[in-house]
């Protein structure tokens, strides 16, 4: 494959040589992913429908948004980033998603489902009313095909009067596979119908909304991909298109098609012996649904990934898994709390922005005893900007009647989850996805109470909440011990109530947090504002006012605030 190839030279190419390509693009991938991590079944079962897109369409004239954005690494091989394909999620290197600031193929910025139909409308409102000539392609899964916003956008269709192509790439998965009646009705469509005037009257409610119904093709199939798309093409200039494929999920590499959840995202090797946050949520509630059948788990399409795969295993009644609906999940377990159940709901950090207002109205304005068991909090690494946890303690501590824990290690989740079972109130609990570090016994845990972990010489303190911002802090204190100046070490497990006690009775002049969150917002503020109106001198370490952008957790965190040098120099230098 050339590295400057680009969509001239595609066109000029013969079928035979295109899906040659389609392999060479697949063995690429393939092996960037295995080295680098990143999403490997999603892409494999695109090779075919991009290669056809970039056939058909004139790439970055016509504007093309991938909804979620985990599948367009083929587009990026055949939209002049071959060369620097090896890059792929490392810091400074390609995005693992659509990015404008990488490329002018990149029009619109993707990471969170649901979002490229309104994009695609709004691109093709802008190119009508400044007289633009090309078409506008939104590609999106059956799993975001769930998600709410998609039918907001298709209900403005008719009122904006504007023509886009939407292709479903229909795999039956998104991270798990894909539930929910949308899917129901897409596997209807999909299915072998005795007369192909049943599958049409099925596909009429896409035309109540102003689309034209082309479908189903197999998106494996090159020469196919091709025929329909060149057809269409025309018809875009007075109509809107939903083109309906079924594509293979790993397509052409055994291993991934056997096991397209397992493969979805391939994380990179760790760096030192760990254990999943999510296997010790699912292992807990388990053991807790056993004594309470009250308790039910709730997950936005990420079973496994969450670690709830045993409960959904054990207790299928008491599961729900909604797809890619993240406010719609929220308000089902404040109106299952309400009637007397105790809901988990178990999501990632940076999905659970989502649900911003739901947790407010629905679940903290009521006072609901709902637990967001949230994963993936802090910098999550090389998924870059649309996937950092690190906004959850901003958007949640000012929220009232919300309790926020932040646990140390694996023992004290646990711990923390035995203490919900009985809360009669909502509660936060956020962690990273890996445990390394481990600190030592857990004592019981007490609602709005913190620990000591190490003493003082009485000048300086660091309170530090949650597993990395607590290793940084000790490793921290122990260089400042080195220089003469001894730091005591406080592990602040809970956000919110802070514990206002041990406050108080600080005999410290210096206070020192350390949170894996952004600066604005979290729980440094928290302590700026509790001590604001006394002679203490408060500096918080957290994450600079800026977007994380993707590379390793180690390095970003001492790029963007967390550098336990930085920690050392000051604790040294306040004295």
């Amino acid at each position: 494959m050339s590295e400057d190839l680009n969509g001239a030279e595609l066109k000029t190419l013969s079928l035979k040589q295109l899906s040659a390509l389609c392999e060479e693009l697949r063995g690429k991938i393939i092996r960037s992913v295995m080295t680098n991590g990143g999403h490997l079944s999603s892409n494999l079962g695109m090779v075919e429908l991009t290669v056809a897109l970039h056939y058909v369409f004139d790439f970055p004239k016509d504007k093309i948004i991938f909804d979620v954005g985990h599948q367009c690494y083929t587009h990026k091989l055949l939209s002049g980033r071959e060369s620097g394909f090896a890059t792929l999620r490392k810091r400074g290197g390609l995005s693992g998603f659509p990015k404008r600031e990488e490329s002018e193929y990149d029009c619109y910025n993707t990471g969170h489902a649901g979002t490229s139909v309104s994009a695609a409308l709004g691109i093709a409102k802008a190119r009508d009313l400044e007289g633009g000539d090309y078409d506008v392609i939104a590609v999106i899964g059956d799993g975001s095909f769930n998600n709410g916003l998609v039918y907001e956008a298709f209900n403005s269709l008719k009122p904006l009067g504007t023509n886009i192509l939407v292709i479903i790439n229909d795999n039956g998965m998104s991270i798990s596979p894909t539930v929910g009646s949308m899917h129901e009705y897409l596997e209807v469509l999909s299915a072998d119908a005795e007369e192909q005037y049943h599958k049409t009257r099925r596909a009429g409610i896409f035309e109540r909304f102003g689309f034209e119904y082309d479908g189903v093709y197999d998106g494996n199939d090159l020469a196919c991909m091709i025929d329909v798309l060149q057809k269409i093409k025309p018809r875009l200039k007075d109509r809107s298109v939903i083109l309906h494929v079924l594509t293979k999920k790993g397509k052409g590499y055994s291993f991934c098609e056997e096991n397209p959840e397992a493969t979805h995202g391939i994380g990179g090797k760790p760096a030192a012996e760990t254990v999943e946050y999510s296997a010790i949520l699912g292992k807990k509630l388990c053991e807790l649904a056993e004594r309470n059948n009250k308790i039910v788990a709730v997950t936005a399409a990420m079973t496994g990934s969450l670690g709830l795969a045993p409960f959904f295993e054990k207790f299928p009644e008491r599961a729900v898994d909604v797809g890619i609906c993240e406010e719609h999940a929220t308000i089902l377990c404040a109106a299952m709390a309400a009637q007397g159940l105790k809901p988990y709901y178990a999501v990632y950090s940076t999905f659970l922005q989502r649900s911003f207002d739901e947790i407010i109205i629905d679940i903290c304005s009521q006072n609901l005893p709902v637990t967001l068991c949230i994963d993936r909090a802090g910098i999550s690494g090389a998924d870059g900007e649309t996937h950092q946890g690190v906004f959850d303690l901003s958007f949640l501590s000012f929220i009232p009647n919300l309790t926020i824990a932040v646990p140390r290690d694996t023992e004290e989740f646990a711990a923390m989850l035995e203490l919900s079972a009985d809360f009669g109130a909502p509660l936060a609990i956020r962690y990273p996805r890996a445990c390394t570090h481990r600190f030592g016994d857990v004592k019981k845990v007490v609602v709005g109470t913190w620990e000591k972990l190490s003493d003082g010489d009485g000048r300086v303190v660091i309170l530090a909440c949650g597993e990395r911002a607590i290793s940084r802090a000790l490793d921290a204190a122990v260089l400042a011990e080195k220089r003469g100046v001894k730091a005591k070490v406080v592990n602040a497990r809970f956000v919110k109530p802070l514990d206002k006690a041990m406050l108080a009775s600080l005999e410290e002049h210096t206070v020192i947090t350390v949170e894996d969150n952004m600066l604005a917002g979290g729980f440094g503020s928290l302590i700026s504002s509790y001590f604001s109106e006394s002679d203490k001198k408060v500096k918080n370490f957290a994450y600079e006012d800026r977007f994380i952008e993707q590379g390793g957790v180690d390095e970003l965190m001492d790029d963007y605030g967390l550098k336990v040098s930085d920690i050392a120099e000051y604790i040294v230098k306040s004295v």
